[in-house]
């Protein structure tokens, strides 16, 4: 056991405590430290410039000692484990706490410090090896294809699902019988279209269709977004493709369809680009390879939807990749009423509704938008604890969907709400004595979402794809009415007709620069649309570069319709204020007009309610 005061020599590492302990007489314990510090003297020598050397081992220190004071016997060469806290062997020995130190063996430090770190990355890099062996699986899955295989064969929707698109149908009809027959084409020669590629705007039933082909061809579907292809590794989006492609290839014939496929097709740059345009690249390279690769009537069919046609690469559309080009534009009245009827059929519907009324007040809507009203007329129906669903509950649903929900918590004070009133009816009153305007079907000045504080609504009575110089003036007029009608009665205008203006200025730019309707411009197109499908109502068109002195001359124009229009209207409400008044206060009670109630106002057959007076 070592004792205090024995100790000659002490060294010290990271684990361990050695040293030399004189186990002679303790008398003899101060000669032998001064003979160990002459022996240190020694070693360097007198007056020696040198550093000092290297201090000898415990070994080399102990046989020293042994030949110098001739006690072999009485020296012992220790070495204990290290306790890194000092207070922990004086509490275990103030509790009489037996105890001993465990020095580790060299075998254990190679192990453990070698051999088990170059074992785990070994083992490590077999997985990946393993990995990259599996299509689809391992470690390195992230290069393979994430899309959504459907391999029952069956997507659940065929052609009579969708509605509004019959001769999207018929274009798509020929690669369902190419796919279910297929020696009926390769028997005259002809080839299958190798892509197709589905425009239209947002809600027109571009992914639906592209299911319902593959339901009636019955064959596998592969699904997959383009944003899905390119990730954050280099390299990832051409290793998906390659992968999609060939999982097709195994499980032909089947369909590809790909959404959104802008987010990789964008037109390729010519100059210096970043990384993340270089990854896309390289993603839509390999799409184009893989298009033009798999061989003739392999039995793939490419889909694709997009409604940005625009930004797409030129090698993508050319023959022998995209061959056909199917477009899904707003349905007309007659394809409205047919997906209301598709979206009808799992819901009660009312004897006495009129889905072709219906279809011809929401001129405009989407797919999309239709299904959505129908929804909004079975939830509005469930409110009301009405077990069928009306036409009541329809328009209502319709009016949602187009303005928003009705805001009645929103109070206006009695000026606001008459300024209100008095607006919507210069609307209302202006497009009675346009020609070339749509009827008024509702006014109103309850407060909803997306109208503010009160809207007009007009319908046409047929589908309509042109408008003449004449639609489009009354159109100005009739946004200009509501203001023309405030200045008039209230002596001055509002911040209520801000989107009046929007629209007014919209209509009459497009008149000059667009249409060729000036005299003084001439027939020039001098601003072009950048994005038809998601150009949003109110949003300006691309101006083309314009010389100041053109400039000038468009805004002097735009100026002069603008102003035409504004006295227009003004001639308009001052010839008929009596209509207008009656039409005012009877929306001050009712707060909801019907046409036929305005009309009636409008030619003095129908007495307003009440006897309010202006303020």
């Amino acid at each position: 056991m070592l004792r205090e005061g024995r100790i000659l020599e002490v060294r010290m590492d990271q684990e361990n405590i050695s040293g030399i302990m004189y186990t002679g007489p303790l008398k003899n314990i101060d000669e032998l430290r001064r003979q160990m510090e002459l022996m240190d003297r020694k070693e360097i020598g007198q007056g020696s410039p040198l550093p000092r050397p290297k201090r000898p081992s415990l070994q080399d220190l102990l046989a020293r000692l042994k030949r110098s004071t001739n006690q072999k016997d009485n020296f012992v060469l220790f070495s204990v484990v290290r306790v890194n806290d000092p207070k922990l062997v004086e509490e275990l020995d103030a509790q009489n706490v037996e105890y001993s130190g465990v020095q580790e063996s060299m075998m254990g430090k190679l192990l453990w410090g070698t051999l088990v770190p170059i074992l785990f990355w070994v083992g490590l890099w077999f997985l990946l090896l393993r990995g990259m062996g599996r299509p689809g699986t391992g470690m390195l899955s992230f290069g393979k294809s994430k899309a959504k295989v459907n391999m029952e064969k069956d997507t659940g929707v065929r052609f009579d699902d969708v509605a509004g698109c019959e001769e999207s149908k018929e274009e798509l009809a020929e690669v369902v019988e190419f796919l279910k027959q297929p020696g009926k084409y390769e028997q005259l020669g002809a080839k299958i279209p190798k892509g197709v590629l589905l425009l239209g705007p947002p809600g027109t039933g571009k992914t639906l269709l592209a299911r319902a082909l593959a339901g009636e061809a019955r064959v596998p579907f592969y699904s997959i977004s383009g944003s899905e292809f390119v990730e954050m590794f280099v390299g990832v989006g051409a290793a998906r493709v390659r992968d999609l492609f060939n999982q097709a290839k195994q499980n032909a014939p089947c369909i590809i369809f790909i959404d959104e496929i802008d987010a990789i097709g964008k037109f390729r740059s010519g100059g210096m680009i970043s990384g993340g345009h270089e990854e896309r690249e390289q993603t839509l390279n390999q799409l184009l390879v893989e298009m033009d690769g798999f061989e003739p009537n392999l039995g793939v069919i490419l889909l694709a939807a997009t409604n940005r046609p625009e930004v797409l690469d030129p090698a993508l559309l050319r023959p022998g990749r995209f061959d056909r080009q199917v477009v899904l534009d707003a349905p007309d009245a007659r394809g409205r009423e047919a997906i209301l009827q598709v979206h009808s059929r799992d819901k009660p519907l009312d004897p006495d509704v009129n889905l072709k009324e219906i279809a011809l007040r929401t001129p405009g809507f989407s797919g999309a938008d239709l299904a959505n009203v129908m929804n909004e007329a079975a939830l509005i129906a469930a409110k009301y604890g009405d077990r069928q669903i009306t036409q009541n509950h329809l328009e209502e649903a319709v009016e949602k969907v187009m303005a928003g929900p009705e805001r009645k918590s929103r109070r206006l004070g009695d000026k606001e709400r008459r300024r209100v009133a008095y607006h919507e009816s210069g609307h209302a009153l202006v497009a009675y004595f346009c020609s070339s305007a749509p009827p008024v079907a509702k006014i109103s000045i309850i407060p909803r979402g997306k109208a503010a504080l009160g809207y007009t609504l007009q319908l046409p009575e047929e589908e309509q794809f042109l408008m003449t110089k004449s639609e489009l003036t009354d159109k100005i007029c009739v946004s200009l009415g509501g203001r023309a009608a405030e200045e008039l009665v209230l002596g001055e205008v509002s911040s209520g007709a801000q989107n009046d203006l929007e629209v007014a200025t919209e209509i009459a730019r497009s008149m000059v620069c667009r249409f060729g309707m000036s005299k003084t411009v001439g027939p020039m197109a001098l601003s072009r649309d950048s994005n038809p499908y998601l150009r949003l109502p109110g949003m300006p068109s691309q101006m083309e570069t314009l010389s100041p002195e053109l400039a000038s001359e468009v805004d002097r124009e735009v100026r002069k319709v603008l102003s035409e229009q504004n006295d227009r209207a003004h001639k308009i409400i001052e010839e008929h204020l009596d209509a207008l008044d009656r039409v005012t206060e009877h929306l001050l009670v009712e707060e909801v007009m019907s046409s036929d109630t305005f009309k009636s106002l409008i030619e003095g057959r129908l007495e307003n309610h009440g006897n309010q007076q202006k303020e």
